[in-house]
């Protein structure tokens, strides 16, 4: 176990072209972003996606596509070579694609954030988002954060129940603005709630905050518990910013070649660099911060920004390997139909030191 931080230099790391091939379709399902994870059973993966195309993709572009709010997939298998992967999202009455789930008080979209299993359950942080008068890629607000309890998660998610409930420790304000589901991380019999919190103004960057619940009932926000400077409080306005930099999807991941906790996201949410923390326990005391990747799609062109870093447990091979994706979009939206190489998952193989 390493006393000292890790350095940015000590780490390795090379693109996966094997996995992006697996995720680069040319028909229905035609790219997202969002793709967070969760491990269901018997080696089934479940992929979360927020904005999704579904079109066609000829000669380098996407035709005849529509965009989604959400959609999911199933993953078996980890060996890019041999894997299968199936993709979900319903359809209206008259045959057009719709999101995979809406929210419950009719405003707005979902994102949707990281999930966890948990007492037989699946839970789904949906971001609640509506759009805005801004120009460009960032005419959207978040104006929510719910907690989706899946009853049954093994059922394809097309049939999913979903039941929804409102997280109130949440803030989208003037001021200041701070959620939840960034990560989540289920160990020692509690479900660990990572978020953001971010002033406005000052050029302060976004904030990790944590919340914790009992493995048992993570959907009763009474039983929740927020990370302060010197332990557990009930006491939201409590909560102590546990680390800087931050992106508003991450990872926090047990990575057992180091028996060190690993936090992996894009530096201060877009950016070329792709951060990697450790830590001992999963609220820190967390190093600093190294660059274990830079995405090479922003030198394509100065319209095009990366985002949404994080890594994926289930799907390493080694205990001394960390399988990491992250997003490459365009200010222009135009781009992204006209180039169909934006907006898939793209995967990063990062390992350690040597001499770990």
């Amino acid at each position: 176990m390493p006393d000292a931080p890790v350095r940015g230099a000590d780490w390795s790391a090379e693109s996966i072209p094997a996995y992006d091939r697996l995720f680069q379709r040319t028909n229905g399902w035609i790219g997202a972003d969002g793709d967070f994870t969760v491990a269901l059973t018997n080696g089934l993966t479940l992929w979360l996606f927020s904005d999704t195309f579904v079109g066609e993709v000829r000669d380098g572009r996407r035709i005849n596509a529509k965009m989604i709010h959400n959609s999911a997939a199933w993953q078996q298998g980890i060996d890019p070579a041999s894997a299968q992967v199936e993709w979900f999202y319903p359809q209206s009455a008259t045959g057009e694609p719709a999101s995979l789930i809406s929210p419950a008080d009719g405003r707005g979209y979902y994102w949707l954030f990281d999930g966890l299993m948990a007492d037989g359950k699946l839970f789904l942080f949906l971001a609640q988002i509506e759009p805005t008068d801004a120009q460009g890629a960032f005419g959207f607000r978040q104006i929510g954060i719910w907690l989706g309890e899946v009853a049954n998660p093994l059922a394809p998610p097309t049939q999913w129940h979903v039941e929804q409930r409102k997280i109130p420790f949440a803030q989208f304000g003037a001021g200041e603005n701070y959620s939840f589901g960034s990560a989540g991380l289920v160990t020692n019999g509690w479900v660990y709630l990572y978020g953001t919190r971010e002033k406005k103004g000052g050029g302060q960057t976004k904030m990790m905050i944590l919340a914790r619940a009992p493995e048992a009932e993570p959907a009763d926000f009474s039983a929740w518990e927020f990370r302060a400077r010197d332990g557990w409080t009930t006491n939201a306005a409590d909560m102590a910013e546990l680390c800087g930099g931050m992106a508003t999807e991450y990872s926090v991941s047990w990575l057992p070649a180091l028996r060190q906790y690993a936090l992996v996201c894009t530096e201060n949410g877009l950016s070329e660099k792709i951060l990697l923390r450790t830590a001992p326990e999963p609220w820190g005391p967390w190093s600093a911060a190294a660059v274990v990747y830079r995405c090479p799609e922003m030198k394509w062109d100065k319209q095009v920004f990366c985002y949404a870093a994080k890594a994926h447990p289930m799907l390493m091979a080694k205990p001394d390997e960390l399988i990491v994706t992250y997003a490459a979009n365009s200010f222009e939206f135009s781009r992204l139909m006209n180039n169909a190489q934006l907006y898939w998952p793209r995967f990063v193989r990062v390992t350690p030191p040597s001499n770990h």
